[in-house]
């Protein structure tokens, strides 16, 4: 049978990046055989099993209850324990806690019995070895190596990766691939007894760590009325605490783009997390932590193999050895496929320093800016047509480099894909934003260029706007893109949202997208539609073509709101409050684009990834655009 990638959408996790636990509901992990069950640290699955047994009996699975995005408990009942009777007398709740380096399981067993009972419980653990990238495509698992087992711990590597296994107290045995830690214990009468098993695990070297410290994160104010909103908030900044992670050597935290294959720095997803996030990250640590690390990844040679620039800001870093293979590609470590992340690093420290970035900090960030402000016109543009345009030299990286990177996203009304380079409307837009704001920035530090800037945003302006619009029986838009021979691709697309509030259109084009933006073909799902009902690719649980993204409605509400249409700004948000509650107010990377009067709760998208950065990150987004939040310098 071909391989094929797993589904996500039934299974639970529990994270403190770079660790994460996947398991059923039930907590048992593994025993289903799920290719992503177990428990990782970055890209490594070191262990792919772990069950609980009481006198070899499995706990009645009664309830799940999350308290943290790091911690769960798992609440049980032991029937057989107790005496003759509708209500059980025993019950068995296990807390699993996550740390930035393993785990812990603790096992509590209560009684209401009048009497003391003897039990065995066993915590029973396969160790592994299977990457990530192998795990990703359903292929089968890699068994753990160098097993040392004694009467206290335990001890195995997984790939590079070290792991112990301890559990005071208990007696640990290996049979065939498992290991077990068995206690004989004492449930005292009307009392309880808890066992605990940890786990650790360490990288030698290491890409990126985790963070122990708390998140800064400020309480939203105004609260927002709405219940819906206030859950996802609340669910919202305990993920986006669990997601923070820091390169080695540095202190600047940046947030992991999501669980549980993306638990590593991608530019963009961390560029518009940290944008979505100003509003509430105090002291800025979080913005200004993502711009630095970004700055000193900054492109400073052409590498055909790594698609680096000088200027550019990279796409994606990864631990040596693990090649990440996405729909046919294969992707160094450190890799610079992205059209759109340096200039969404440029409108970072733009909008940072609006909210009040120190100016130390924006001083000592301003060679990267002007690098990237060079790229954006000379590398970026790469034919010379006052439009940024990629496409992928190697052969082995990305075929298409923006935010919808799949090799469909881009696709004419009549399904047909376009042919590279590709020009994407949102690219321009986020290019004329950064070199407009980086001109204020230039400006406000006594730098010089900004005139140059300005006047090149000026004509790439006018050449969107020969190029881009089109028309059809409901009046004009741009399109989503420019094909290889210049020609507009002309499906219409969640991507209008990204122009609104960068200053490419006037107020007349604003007013004209933001019309279609709300249109049903587009907004009559939970969300915003990446691809509207009426072209020929559109499918409800296409990746690109026709689901909906949270970050992408929130892109959508946020410039809707900053170009004064507070109304549609509040109608699309309406489709992502909807949806929150089918989620448990964690809204997923992405779900179905299903109309609400065809199914009632949104359809998940079963191989959406949970939690994700920016879909988090959009509560804030979302919140700030219905609230009227406003940086404090204009």
């Amino acid at each position: 049978m071909t391989p094929r990638q797993p589904f996500l959408h039934d299974q639970l996790v529990v994270l403190r990046a770079p660790s994460q636990v996947w398991s059923s509901a039930t907590g048992e992990v593994g025993r289903a055989e799920h290719p992503v069950q177990g428990v990782w640290l970055g890209d490594t699955r070191y262990l792919r099993a772990l069950w609980l047994r009481v006198d070899g009996i499995a706990p009645e699975h009664v309830a799940t209850v999350p308290l943290t995005a790091s911690a769960v408990r798992f609440e049980g009942l032991l029937r057989d324990l107790g005496e003759p009777g509708a209500d059980s007398d025993v019950r068995v709740s296990t807390l699993r806690e996550t740390h930035t380096s393993g785990l812990t399981e603790t096992v509590r067993i209560t009684s209401r019995l009048t009497r003391a009972a003897r039990v065995v419980v066993e915590l029973s653990t396969v160790p592994d070895g299977t990457g990530m990238d192998a795990a990703r495509i359903g292929a089968p698992p890699l068994p753990a190596e160098d097993l040392v087992v004694d009467a206290a711990s335990a001890r195995w590597t997984s790939g590079v990766v070290a792991v112990r296994l301890e559990a005071p107290g208990a007696t640990i045995e290996q049979e065939a691939d498992t290991v077990t830690a068995r206690w004989e214990v004492e449930v005292p009468a009307r009392g309880s007894v808890e066992v605990a098993l940890r786990l650790d695990a360490d990288h030698p070297d290491p890409v990126v760590l985790g963070v122990e410290r708390p998140a800064a994160f400020a309480t939203p104010e105004p609260a927002p009325t709405d219940d819906r909103l206030a859950r996802w908030l609340q669910r919202a900044l305990t993920d986006l605490e669990a997601l923070r992670m820091r390169r080695p050597g540095s202190e600047d935290v940046f947030l992991a783009a999501g669980a549980p294959w993306f638990l590593t720095l991608f530019g963009r997803d961390a560029l518009w997390a940290a944008r979505f996030l100003l509003p509430l990250d105090e002291r800025l640590e979080l913005a200004g932590g993502t711009l630095r690390v970004l700055a000193a990844l900054q492109g400073t040679r052409v590498d055909t193999d790594t698609a680096e620039q000088p200027g550019k800001i990279m796409h994606e870093l990864r631990q040596p050895g693990l090649a990440a293979r996405i729909g046919g590609s294969s992707l160094p470590p450190l890799y610079y496929g992205t059209i759109d992340a340096t200039a969404l690093w440029v409108c970072l420290l733009h909008d940072a320093w609006r909210w009040g970035l120190a100016e130390d900090e924006v001083r000592a960030l301003l060679p990267s800016l002007e690098a990237a402000l060079v790229w954006l016109r000379e590398h970026g543009d790469s034919d010379g047509d006052g439009l940024l345009e990629y496409i992928d030299e190697s052969g082995r990286g990305l075929a298409n480099q923006g935010w919808k990177d799949s090799n469909d996203s881009v696709q004419h009304r009549d399904g047909t894909l376009a042919e590279g380079p590709i020009a994407l409307c949102e690219v321009q837009a986020y290019a004329y934003e950064a070199a407009t704001s980086g001109a204020d920035l230039l400006e406000a530090f006594g730098r010089p260029g900004a005139e140059e800037s300005r006047a090149w945003a000026s004509r790439l302006a006018g050449r969107f706007r020969d190029a881009f619009w089109v028309t059809d029986e409901d009046g004009p838009y741009p399109a989503i893109a420019l094909d290889a021979a210049k020609r507009p691709v002309d499906s219409l697309t969640s991507n209008l949202g990204h122009l609104l509030g960068t200053g490419l259109l006037t107020a007349e084009e604003e007013a004209r997208v933001a019309r279609r933006l709300v249109e049903p073909a587009l907004a009559e799902g939970f969300g915003l539609r990446t691809l509207s009902t009426r072209d020929a690719g559109f499918w409800p649980l296409s990746y690109h073509g026709g689901s909906i993204w949270t970050h992408d409605t929130a892109i959508a509400v946020a410039g809707l709101a900053r170009a004064g249409f507070t109304a549609e700004a509040a109608e699309l948000a309406e489709g992502l409050l909807a949806a929150a509650p089918a989620f448990g107010y964690r809204m997923p990377e992405l779900h179905g684009g299903d109309a609400r009067s065809v199914s009632p709760s949104p359809v998940p998208y079963p191989a959406s990834c949970h939690p994700q950065a920016w879909s988090a990150a959009a509560a804030v987004a979302v919140w700030a655009s219905l609230a009227g939040v406003e940086p404090p310098r204009s």
